[in-house]
């Protein structure tokens, strides 16, 4: 704990049985409480592994996606007490050893989340990401800033830390299955006005660690710019409906 703060770090895991036991080992244990992963039928042995380490998993039978996953992940978290809950990929890519940071800034009541940034400190590059995925990730957030009205580095980190009341209050069944998922529900955490911190995080690029093929990277680019207009649109009030739908009223009812 820190501040009395049952903290939870959940690993969404997809083939992760060469990583797994790196990442868990170096999870600072002293301030963390519990563990999840969440398997999604992977065809390795992700689950063996978890076992012998003694990790708390749930196995989906089917894969469900990247998204479906990090539901799963963070409904367990939630039925298990957690008060703030960090994501973390068990593919080694993102150092655990920034966990207490995250938390942290969390803890501190100044934020209700917080992204590992790879772009703050140059971390991207160095830590060996492609040219072409650090150029789409530097125009996409430009185009996110933009449109949504944020000043953050990187909105495609896949290391971040939720309180509780964010992970309650966002409507996560909304959201894609997919790759998508992260930044529908930072859209969401936006929109809802929940404060939104950044950390400095380098980031490892091997075989092993797991990434998206160019296909996927363009398709992925194409929701992620659909997601900002209808951003854009519905706080303008020219559309109604989809993954804003209601929210506005909503945190009024809860206000008032």
């Amino acid at each position: 704990m820190i501040g009395n703060r049952r903290i939870t770090v959940i690993l969404p895991a997809y083939n992760a049985g060469k990583t797994l036991a790196r990442t868990y080992a170096e999870i600072p244990h002293d301030i963390v409480d519990d563990v999840i992963l969440t398997d999604d039928a992977s065809r390795d042995d992700t689950v063996e592994t978890a076992a012998a380490l003694g990790v708390y998993t749930i196995r989906h039978p089917r894969n469900r996606g990247y998204g479906g996953n990090q539901k799963t992940c963070y409904a367990a978290a939630l039925d298990r007490g957690a008060d703030i809950v960090i994501m973390l990929h068990p593919d080694y890519q993102y150092t655990p050893k920034l966990l207490p940071a995250l938390a942290a800034m969390l803890v501190s009541g100044h934020y209700d989340g917080v992204l590992a940034s790879r772009i703050l400190g140059g971390g991207a590059l160095r830590g060996g990401m492609p040219r072409y995925k650090y150029a789409g990730n530097r125009a996409l957030t430009f185009v996110q800033n933009v449109l949504m009205g944020a000043k953050l580095s990187e909105y495609h980190t896949g290391y971040r830390a939720w309180t509780r009341q964010v992970l309650q209050e966002l409507p996560l069944d909304r959201c894609s299955d997919d790759f998508l998922f992260d930044n529908q529900m930072l859209a969401l955490a936006l929109h809802r006005g929940f404060r939104i911190g950044e950390i400095s995080c380098p980031a490892k690029y091997f075989p092993a660690a797991s990434s998206i093929n160019l296909r996927r990277s363009i398709a992925y680019g194409i929701g992620v710019l659909g997601v900002c207009v209808q951003y854009r649109l519905y706080r303008a009030g020219l559309y109604r409906g989809g993954l804003f739908d209601d929210l506005k009223q909503k945190r009024k009812n809860l206000l008032f």
